[in-house]
């Protein structure tokens, strides 16, 4: 049994140039290049939690680190892997200018995405746990990736967006500087309401919410004459880490304006429509009897 598993791997696949290439060499360079692989995901894995716990440096640069390192080590054992199995390198200079030629044509996408990633890596445009706004959706970045990032959105749905898209649209990251933001609530009261009670009640709401910054202030706008209402915009400045704070502090808000108006005996408008008849003479009305002329027939 060993002598034939001996024969078996001195057997010559095939030969180039004056080197035969034998079944052992290739496997070999098969299990080399599986363990090379496997190796460098789990310490450059490992290498980036450490940077992360003892280099105090933030989570997107691990992770640029992490990957640059990784994509190095995994060409490092495929040379390596080439170099067991006595094939030249300049035997692939041929190879390498057919697959230029395909990249240029079929793959200017993945390679683009590619490069963007790193430059996203490299400036910072976002990062891990940002909160930013692509094609009118709200979602958390989870992961930073070579050719496309990970969001999740308060649906819990998550969006695989190309890197390129960072780089080429505008995308609205709203924690990219801090986590302070300002939103506003807006509401309509009924014409003759008291415009400086209505202010006083929307200050007195915003104030009183400890989620709300005290610095800037909260304010009142009065934004417009509405068809049916008086409209008043109250803007505050909040600090918010998950997709769904902001609406729940808005909500809160909303809560607590219907709560004051009601005691302040404020009214919330709604929609509604007079109607006027323009008449050159009093309209006339005529009593008719709705009874069937049978009714007065017997079956």
């Amino acid at each position: 049994m060993p002598e034939n598993i001996s024969k078996l791997l001195d057997f010559k696949v095939l030969a180039l140039g004056n080197n035969p290439l034998t079944a052992g060499e290739i496997f070999a360079a098969l299990l080399t290049l599986l363990i090379g692989i496997l190796a460098a995901k789990l310490i450059f894995r490992s290498v980036g939690k450490r940077l992360l716990a003892k280099a105090h440096i933030k989570k997107n640069t691990a992770l640029a680190i992490t990957k640059i390192l990784t994509y190095l080590a995994y060409v490092a054992v495929v040379l390596l892997a080439i170099r067991m199995v006595h094939i030249p390198l300049t035997t692939f200079a041929f190879l390498g200018g057919i697959i230029a030629i395909g990249v240029g044509f079929g793959a200017q996408n993945i390679i683009s995405n590619f490069i963007s990633g790193f430059i996203i890596m490299a400036e910072r445009p976002i990062n891990i746990g940002d909160l930013i706004e692509v094609d009118g959706l709200l979602g958390q970045v989870e992961e930073i990736g070579a050719r496309c990032t990970r969001v999740r959105t308060g649906e819990n749905i998550h969006m695989l967006v190309p890197n390129s898209s960072f780089l080429e649209k505008n995308i609205t990251n709203w924690t990219l500087s801090d986590k302070k933001i300002r939103t506003k609530v807006v509401v309509g009261v009924i014409y003759g309401s008291p415009v400086k009670t209505v202010v006083a009640m929307l200050l007195k709401a915003t104030r009183e919410n400890n989620r709300i910054e005290s610095d800037p202030e909260p304010f009142v706008l009065f934004s417009d004459f509405g068809d049916s209402a008086l409209i008043f915009e109250v803007y505050f400045w909040i600090s918010i880490r998950t997709i769904i704070e902001r609406k729940t502090i808005e909500s809160s808000v909303r809560f607590r304006i219907d709560e004051l108006f009601r005691e302040a005996g404020l009214v919330i408008a709604f929609p509604q429509q007079d109607v006027h008849f323009d008449m050159k003479e009093p309209l006339k009305f005529r009593l008719v009897d709705d009874k069937s002329p049978l009714s007065g027939q017997s079956g």
